[in-house]
């Protein structure tokens, strides 16, 4: 969608997202394979015990990443998964049978009342409704890496450039705290964290280590180093991680096998389909398509289908959690909405586009 942020458009109206998905097609990866032999050499000569950090959450992609580097290149990374807000069940499964499948582990469970002021704010003031854990994901893992002593973190794909953003980092394989700010943090980090009042011991795991001991730390995406498949992740994760999908297609969508581990991002999904017009159906959809898995027409098909879904299933959970009533949380939701795609019938947002 062209409401996607920092998305561009070549002469010919395609996408960032879809040029690079065949540039990839005739892309030179045994260079960038070497690169990463070369990161790993050069970024962990320094580390005590463990060489690199991969945060997982029991899903398909740090599952993949920590197997390919224990299977592929002899190293056994310090995985740290944070316990996300309104945990399912299935992702609490699939956390313990991924480290049951052979990986070191660290659960960090930040204080409950932090991550729901956080959660809270990051919703009504920013229409971003898990705000709070998406800033501790960064924030938390860097801080193990200062005590570990790890100079080495491989998050999964970069967003940016397989799903139509910024180009900047296209051909850099690492990057640093200050771009993680920028860019995946949308640039509230220090008014969320003033606003929210608490106290400095509830925001230890939800703040980032000194400006230098950030700077032994490098950041990277294994998404560089080797072509992307999501779905191939899913496969490699199910096979030697205990990775489990949900019975039913996931609130929004018609996958089962991808962010199942908390309830809130069904509601982050909608709340973006409101703001640019394309929810998590267009995402898979668009997914599908570039890996050639998928026509067009069954896309539209699909997103017409999933993609305008208010999240009913999981309204009385949010109502607790924010400790709101109906009319406050849909007001808020209001407050979000793109009124120039979409317009109120019988109390719920339609679309006033048509996907084509």
């Amino acid at each position: 969608m062209s409401t996607r942020p920092r998305i561009t458009f070549d002469e010919d109206g395609r996408c960032n997202a879809c040029q690079w998905s065949e540039e990839k097609k005739e892309f030179d990866w045994k260079a960038r394979k070497q690169e990463l032999k070369e990161n790993l050499e050069k970024f962990t000569v320094n580390s005590d015990n463990y060489k690199v950090i991969v945060p997982v959450s029991g899903g398909k992609d740090g599952s993949y990443i920590a197997h390919k580097l224990k299977a592929d290149y002899g190293i056994e990374p310090l995985c740290v998964t944070v316990r996300p807000p309104l945990e399912t069940k299935i992702g609490q499964e699939n956390v313990y049978n991924f480290v049951n499948s052979g990986f070191s582990h660290i659960h960090v469970s930040p204080d409950d009342q932090a991550m729901a002021a956080l959660n809270k704010y990051g919703f009504t003031e920013m229409g971003f409704p898990y705000y709070g854990w998406l800033i501790c994901i960064h924030t938390a893992v860097l801080q193990i890496a200062k005590r570990f002593n790890i100079g080495l973190i491989f998050y999964a794909e970069d967003g940016e450039i397989e799903y139509g953003g910024s180009i900047e980092k296209k051909f850099q394989s690492t990057y640093d705290v200050n771009y993680q700010r920028k860019v995946y943090l949308e640039s509230g980090y220090e008014k969320v964290l003033e606003k929210a009042n608490l106290d400095d011991s509830q925001l230890f795991w939800f703040k980032f280590p000194s400006e230098e001991d950030c700077k032994n730390i490098v950041l990277t995406h294994w998404s560089y180093y080797e072509p992307w498949d999501s779905y191939r992740n899913y496969l490699v994760a199910k096979e030697h991680c205990g990775l489990k999908e949900t019975e039913d297609t996931n609130t929004g969508t018609f996958t089962n096998f991808a962010q199942n581990d908390q309830a809130l991002y069904a509601l982050h999904a909608y709340l973006m389909y409101l703001k640019f017009g394309f929810g998590r159906a267009t995402q898979d959809a668009g997914i599908e398509i570039r890996r050639g898995a998928m026509t067009r027409d069954l896309a539209i098909s699909l997103v017409n289908l999933y993609d305008n879904n208010y999240p009913e299933n999981f309204l009385e959970l949010y109502l607790d959690y924010y400790k709101m009533d109906e009319n406050e949380f849909n007001s808020i939701i209001d407050k979000w909405v793109n009124k120039e795609l979409f317009e109120k019938i019988n109390g719920r947002w339609q679309p006033t586009f048509t996907i084509k």
